[in-house]
């Protein structure tokens, strides 16, 4: 159960502690003074009046939120000796990560107020690229550092009641925020634009219990929710995803790519996402994570990439993935058009492994609008030689990581148990490829199907599976 903290203190103007506006003035050790101060003498807000505050890395402590109030500016600092590193324990480049904000195991804490946070990404990576350059760090090329070599605006390892609302988060070098291992979080009401440089995911949960994302806006250029597991004995659980609206350059909502643990017991209910290049949602089990008990109900995607996608697969070979008791209903996709048809994904693919059977999935209530118009001369597979799709077990996991599909609307690989109840896919365009295929799946009912393309065809094809029902 969710619990906003509250604390019985008072507030302090950022100016008691000697913090000044100024884009040239370096305020890290005045706010972090005024940090320490607060949380040792019975917690409150420090408060950040309009005005730009020019800053390095700063740690939150127990019983201290960061107030920004309207017009107020945290600037990040551009030079990348201003950022401390925050030690965690798992060996992972995320958790020895670098942030602006940075908490190790404190509670009562928050960020809110109708301010801004700005990372200024763009320079700071840059500044970061000409330290790879001259041999200073290590770790990727001068245009594109390692990901653990940039700073995030956010990193909370370990911490207990957190608050994040109504702020502004902009131009991170790297992820956007993190919440690594925390409990009893609230985010809503926030704002996020950064699509600065690489890895810009909006916010990252990784192995959080009680977690909950509302009424946000993410404007990302990686994953705009994502939600990772990145211990083998943690998961992410209690989670619920809320009226948020979201555009990326990947995926809207992912659990992965980091999946060691699992995910469980969460609730993705009402979230928009559009003009993303990816999936909407995506479900990925790769390094040895369980995901199950996930209720998805009320997504609407508009100029995506792909509608809903599942994956299990081993990438570290020895540890298998797995994926069951999945319930997805109401959801609403418009599929982008591609210049190249062939290229144009099913809005639903749900791909296991011979070994690895996803298993109990339910989707109800799901309208997708595809582009259609692939040609069969163009083609390089068809139903006629599924054989040629490869598994790609140890492949990072995409919707689009088997090439060319057979199909236009759904595509269903080594899975068991899935059930279809009112699924409507209308194609644009008369597509050679038939609009539902299914290979090794077993178990499997289409109830209320309805399928509307220019020349009517065979609506699916079927291959080497058992109790397949369309009614």
């Amino acid at each position: 159960m969710m619990h906003i903290f509250t604390v019985s203190a008072k507030d302090y103007p950022a100016s008691f502690f000697a913090v000044s506006p100024g884009d040239n003035f370096l305020n890290t050790r005045s706010i972090q003074f005024g940090i320490d101060y607060i949380s040792q003498n019975g917690g409150g807000r420090l408060v950040f009046a309009a005005g730009k505050y020019f800053t390095g890395c700063i740690h939150l402590k127990s019983n201290v939120t960061l107030q920004l109030d309207e017009g107020a500016i945290l600037l990040g600092s551009v030079n990348p000796f201003d950022y401390d590193r925050q030690n965690t324990p798992f060996d992972h480049n995320f958790n020895t990560s670098l942030a602006l904000i940075l908490g190790l195991n404190q509670h009562n804490i928050g960020i809110t107020g109708k301010g801004t946070i700005d990372g200024q990404g763009k320079e700071l990576a840059a500044n970061v690229g000409e330290l790879v350059k001259k041999g200073l760090e290590k770790g990727g090329s001068v245009s594109r550092p390692d990901e653990d070599r940039r700073p995030m605006i956010i990193n909370l390892f370990g911490c207990e009641n957190v608050t994040v609302k109504n702020i502004t988060l902009k131009n991170s070098a790297c992820w956007t925020e993190c919440y690594n291992q925390c409990k009893n979080v609230i985010v809503d009401s926030i704002r996020v634009d950064s699509r600065t440089f690489w890895n810009n995911d909006g916010i990252d949960i990784v192995d959080c219990n009680g977690f909950k994302v509302s009424n946000s806006y993410f404007n990302a250029s990686d994953d705009g929710i994502c939600l990772k597991s990145l211990g083998p004995d943690v998961v992410n659980q209690n989670i619920l995803i809320q009226n948020n609206s979201m555009t990326t350059e990947a995926s809207g909502i992912k659990f992965g790519t980091a999946s060691l643990g699992g995910f469980k017991n969460i609730r993705i209910l009402n979230n928009k996402v559009f003009d993303t290049n990816r999936s909407a949602i995506a479900l990925e089990a790769v390094d040895g994570a369980v995901i199950e008990n996930i209720e998805v109900d009320g997504i609407k995607g508009v100029n995506i990439g792909n509608g809903i996608f599942l994956r299990a697969g081993a990438r570290k070979g020895t540890r298998k993935g797995r994926i069951e008791n999945v319930s997805i209903q109401n959801v609403d996709v418009e599929v982008r058009t591609e210049k190249n048809p062939l290229k144009a994904m099913p809005g639903v693919v749900i791909a296991g492994m011979p070994d690895q059977i996803i298993s109990n999935i339910k989707l109800k209530n799901i309208v997708m609008k595809f582009p259609g118009g692939a040609e069969k001369a163009l083609a390089k597979i068809s139903i006629d030689n599924l054989k040629d799709i490869p598994e790609k077990a140890n492949s990072y996991p995409e919707y689009s990581m088997f090439g060319e599909l057979p199909a236009w609307g759904v595509f269903i690989r080594h899975a068991r148990n899935v059930e279809f109840t009112g699924l409507s896919i209308t194609a644009a365009k008369a597509d050679y490829r038939t609009a539902i295929v299914l290979d090794d799946v077993h178990q499997a009912a289409f109830k209320k199907l309805r399928v509307k393309e220019p020349e009517h065809k065979k609506t699916s094809y079927i291959n080497n599976a058992t109790d397949i029902t369309f009614r």
